[in-house]
């Protein structure tokens, strides 16, 4: 499904369904995504070789962080093998997919991080959670804003997972990734996004976007945040994390430590600074030069949905999350150069409901409001254009 906005043509993610045992579900997942996992390698295999980042350098920095994978799940590393062959690339690719910067920042090359840490530019995103208690219809809605390469519009898909010995998982990801916002049928949602400190890339840390694909592979609450709260960071990083029955807690994690942020009348929302009292008062949140439009992000949403609390909709969570106040550094950013001069956009709005198992997806909505919903049953994705409310 294509839908021409602006004079851009936004295409719908595609759902790739996925069965059987790690290898396997990887070739099929390779098989189906090929020409978007393609489509992104090549991404970002330019922007390495415009910093003189050659294979043999990429095999030897993947060589070096595979321990680190293989020790927090060695099923990850033959899924990724599996997705390596399906799509008839190079396994180290799949790895940088799913470690994006992480690998590379913590080379062994301080010129070469140096710059990539300059050049790539902040993963910003805007999240909320409306507890059931604030909402309308009493069922939590957890939604997020990712802000992103307007490029990666092109890469993007929805896995929907049938486990045999866990929960079912429903993401939206990049093609060739493990996951990245979605829930689970045990009611579990998690949505991240960037935060920046001064503790950041000291040490090597598990991958972000295998962190979230650990908690949603979990049945109970309890676990899924302790994948959050313990598991060792390279950097900084924000997830919520949300249960259907009405829990939701914000984790601003550090490398090393991790501080929590609660819902103010069941209300929930954040964007791209620290701002846990604890967390403040401990490091320095460095990441405000690059994504200064955080600090009124978070109160714009905060500001249009409070009014409505007790009768919020997923509808006025999606007027929130449009909210173009002081574009294009807005909650929902049209396509412009980043400080980094990266075109950068809101690639994709995502609005999940755990309890009726549906999750909403616009692609670049500041120039397409058109969503998609997927069904963590077995039905055909619905196309619908957003609703006033």
């Amino acid at each position: 499904m294509e839908r021409r906005n602006g004079g851009a043509m936004v295409e719908a993610c595609p759902l790739i369904e996925l069965t059987g045992p790690a290898f396997d579900r990887g070739r099929d997942y390779g098989r189906k995504a090929r020409q978007r996992i393609v489509k992104g390698i090549a991404h970002y295999a330019r922007q390495l070789e415009a910093l003189s980042v050659d294979d043999a350098q990429i095999r030897q920095l993947v060589g070096d962080y595979l321990p680190v994978i293989e020790s927090f799940e060695p099923a990850y590393i033959e899924e990724m093998r599996g997705i390596a062959e399906g799509a008839g690339v190079a396994f180290e690719h799949i790895v940088l997919l799913n470690a994006r910067t992480e690998i590379l920042k913590l080379g062994q090359r301080p010129d070469l991080r140096r710059k990539l840490m300059q050049d790539e530019g902040p993963d910003g995103c805007t999240g909320v959670v409306v507890l059931p208690s604030a909402s309308r219809d009493g069922a939590l809605i957890h939604a997020q804003n990712w802000d992103w390469k307007m490029e990666c519009a092109e890469t993007a898909v929805v896995l929907r997972i049938r486990n045999s010995d866990g929960p079912d998982i429903l993401t939206f990801t990049e093609a060739g990734g493990l996951a990245r916002s979605g829930f689970n049928s045990a009611g579990i949602a998690i949505t991240a996004n960037y935060l920046e400190s001064d503790r950041d890339y000291r040490e090597i840390g598990v991958p972000l976007a295998l962190i979230r694909r650990k908690v949603l592979e979990q049945e109970l609450l309890a676990m899924a945040m302790r994948a959050v709260y313990v598991t060792p960071k390279s950097a900084a990083n924000n997830m919520i994390i949300s249960h259907k029955d009405g829990v939701a807690i914000d984790f601003e994690c550090a490398p090393d430590e991790t501080f929590q942020v609660h819902p103010d009348r069941g209300l929930l929302v954040h964007a791209n600074h620290f701002v846990s009292p604890v967390a403040l008062s401990k490091l320095k949140d460095t990441g405000i030069a690059n994504t200064p439009c955080s600090l009124y992000r978070d109160i714009r949403v905060r500001d249009i949905l409070a009014p409505r609390i007790g009768d919020i909709t997923p509808d006025a969570v999606k007027a929130g999350l449009f909210d173009d106040f002081q574009t294009p550094w807005s909650v929902c950013r049209p396509p412009r150069p980043n400080l980094s001069s990266n075109l950068s956009a809101t690639v994709a709005m995502i609005v999940m409901q755990p309890a009726t198992g549906t999750m909403d997806v616009a692609m670049l909505p500041a120039l397409n409001r058109t969503f998609t919903t997927y069904d963590l049953a077995s039905t055909s994705p619905a196309v619908h254009a957003a609703a006033s409310d």
